[in-house]
């Protein structure tokens, strides 16, 4: 009997465009669940994300790359010790490639290649190994399923402007929202998206982000993003966090 009531409680969900099969544990996955993801390793995510996000005991995923031309400007991006200290401050540090190149533009040895360097700087730096991957440019491929589960990973995120529904979406092409540019109206439609099973993933790029102006968000509206989110208790966690409810 109890057998039968946890086969009827853990429900298979099996995608079928990546014939991936993960399972949800329906019991937990409540409303007012959303990730907060932060990509390309820019400098704001140190310097003024991060005292906001401690400030209100929010989790978050930073996905960091080391961005051409111009990474080893700080001006623009983090350095290895600030994304060091990020991670002592109990933030995740995700994978986004060393370079920043689109996965379909890859074959596998050099996705090995640009995985394999953040994972090492990872090690160096003490950092975990990552366990969550961005798609850089949101260009998603089939064919690096495989290889991302063979490397370790759980979770790989991706664009879309939709919710998270763990019912039907496949983990290693999880759906999110951007927070770029001025349109609060549209962010804050995502976040009231975060019910009925379904979990809200925010993308966010340098708040601001001086290297790409264009995917900026301006401080102001992040800090009442952020405000916003902890008044009406939220609950804010990074993508590792899903594990909770996910199993792949």
């Amino acid at each position: 009997m109890m057998k039968l009531l946890w086969l009827l409680l853990i429900v298979p969900v099996v995608s079928n465009a990546q014939n991936i099969q993960h399972y949800t544990d329906h019991r937990s996955v409540s409303d007012r669940i959303v990730v907060l993801t932060f990509d390309d390793a820019v400098s704001s995510d140190y310097h003024f994300i991060a005292p906001i996000l401690k400030k209100y005991h929010f989790g978050a995923t930073f996905f960091v790359c080391e961005f051409p031309p111009d990474f080893k400007d700080s001006t623009k991006y983090m350095t290895w010790n600030q994304i060091k200290e990020l991670n002592n401050m109990g933030f995740e540090i995700g994978n986004h490639t060393w370079h920043h190149i689109h996965v379909n533009k890859m074959d596998s040895i050099q996705f090995a290649q640009e995985m394999g360097y953040i994972e090492n700087q990872c090690m160096a730096y003490g950092i975990p190994k990552p366990v969550s991957f961005a798609y850089p440019g949101y260009d998603t491929s089939n064919k690096v399923i495989p290889w991302l589960k063979e490397r370790g990973y759980i979770f790989a995120r991706a664009g879309g402007n939709k919710p998270y529904d763990p019912q039907m979406d496949n983990p290693y092409v999880i759906p999110s929202f951007s927070t770029s540019g001025n349109d609060t109206a549209k962010v804050f439609q995502a976040i009231h998206e975060a019910e009925n099973g379904k979990i809200v993933v925010l993308t966010i790029h340098g708040v601001p982000d001086i290297a790409h102006p264009w995917v900026t968000t301006p401080p102001a509206l992040f800090e009442k993003y952020m405000q916003y989110l902890y008044d009406n208790h939220y609950h804010v966690i990074a993508m590792r966090d899903l594990k909770q409810w996910i199993k792949n």
